[in-house]
């Protein structure tokens, strides 16, 4: 949000920026639905987004889903900590011109971060990291504040409804670059096993976070379309700090929010790939054991917190964001296209033992699954048909491993049997 709407608006003007908006929330509101209705089916345990699922729907779905949310969550670290280093252009041009010293890339900041982030987890333990997040979202809160009640002297005379810069990114890869931005609903379901009443909490903070995300997101757009003209808004990635009532609180807050996101994901991650090892999803037993076990001290799963942070270094040795953010964009949306296609099967199987008390409908999960696919495709033809094809080999060789797990094959056989059953009344009348 703090680096990227800017660009967004100066590309596809303020029009599509809030199509993308809406887009990205016909995704994450099914999904998050889908999510919600799956966690009050029965009762929630550790493991997130993957444990619900693999509960709800099987083994061998929920695995296959779960390989792709985890290495999007340690992607996403990455992601992350790449936008804190940004936050530090500041400084850094302040540090040049005060002495001479010019810090030569991002990495400087985003490579001890990510070491940071889990020397605190690896010894301290998720509840340090939690009571962290109060702190930086107090702070976030503050610079919203003060970016909303910014009156900068030279605003443009009228507002970039449709207009775009000269030789503007196209639609769809604006969308790809922004679309991690809307990730951050779930984040408090992979943290499910440390909530006092998931069965409530899940619904109740995965749909309030989506409603109100989308509703700051199309304010902040529309301040910044109003407030700075559009050659600013594509070159200067801080321009919030200029439209900002106090400039320097902007830097602050993107720091606060990129290293609270970047906190959440490498809190969530390792939970997730151990809750893979606890079903026995991995190859090998002595694999398995080693990225479920637990510090006896903090009850981190610090193995798997090992595998989190060697995915993570990879991609912010990058450095790019825009690049990340691509690569992330689609896992997230293999992962949340799955989930959704999944629950509308789900549905209409009408599985008798399937009866949350969260209740989403039928057709919002299709339409979830089927915009993911189409934006995967539309993003990039390649990657996707890659990901449908490794999600399927992915699928195939868990199935293969572990014979006698219910998946794909027992929704698919209700399905067909309500759609037998549904023609048979229609013939009849």
């Amino acid at each position: 949000m703090f680096l990227r709407f800017g660009y967004a608006v100066a590309n596809v003007g303020l029009y599509g920026a809030w199509a993308i908006i809406l887009i990205g929330h016909c995704i994450t509101i099914p999904t998050a639905m889908a999510v919600s209705e799956i966690a009050t089916n029965q009762r929630v345990e550790g493991g997130g987004e993957y444990y619900i699922i693999s509960r709800s729907f099987g083994l061998h779905i929920g695995a296959s889903i779960g390989v792709a949310l985890f290495l999007s969550q340690s992607i996403s670290v990455a992601f992350y900590l790449i936008a804190f280093a940004e936050s530090f252009q500041p400084l850094f041009d302040w540090i040049h011109s005060a002495t001479g010293l010019r810090i030569p890339d991002g990495r400087f900041v985003s490579v001890p971060a990510l070491l940071i982030l889990f020397l605190v987890l690896y010894f301290r333990g998720a509840g340090t990291g939690a009571a962290i997040l109060y702190g930086i979202v107090l702070i976030l809160f503050v610079s919203l504040a003060f970016f909303f009640a910014g009156h900068p002297e030279n605003v443009p005379t009228r507002i970039p409804f449709q207009e775009t810069v000269t030789n503007s990114d196209p639609f769809f890869k604006v969308f790809a670059i922004v679309f991690p931005a809307f990730t951050g609903m779930t984040a408090g379901v992979g943290l499910s096993g440390d909530l006092k009443n998931p069965r409530r909490s899940i619904p109740v903070g995965t749909m309030g976070a989506t409603v109100i995300g989308m509703i700051v997101y199309f304010l902040v757009l529309y301040k910044l379309a109003a407030n700075a003209p559009l050659s600013e808004l594509a070159s200067d990635q801080l321009i919030m700090s200029k439209i900002s009532a106090w400039g320097p609180i902007i830097p602050i807050g993107l720091a606060c929010a990129t290293i609270s996101s970047a906190l959440g994901s490498i809190m969530v991650a390792p939970r997730t790939l151990q809750a893979l090892a606890n079903d026995r999803i991995l190859i090998g037993d002595s694999l398995n054991r080693r990225l479920s076990a637990i510090s006896r001290k903090t009850k981190e799963p610090v193995n798997a917190l090992i595998v989190t942070l060697a995915i993570a270094m990879i991609f912010v040795l990058i450095g790019d964001v825009d690049i990340v953010a691509q690569i992330i964009t689609m896992f997230f949306l293999i992962t949340y296209g799955s989930l959704c296609m999944i629950s509308f099967l789900e549905h209409f199987a009408a599985d008798p033992a399937y009866r949350p008390s969260f209740r989403s409908r039928w057709w919002i999960s299709l339409l979830g699954a089927l915009m993911c696919f189409a934006m995967m495709f539309q993003i990039s033809p390649l990657f996707a048909g890659l990901s449908a094809l490794v999600m399927s080999m992915l699928y195939l060789a868990i199935v293969r491993s572990n014979p006698g797990q219910s998946g794909l094959t027992a929704i698919f056989q209700g399905a067909m049997f309500q759609l037998a059953r549904q023609l048979q009344v229609i013939l009849q009348k």
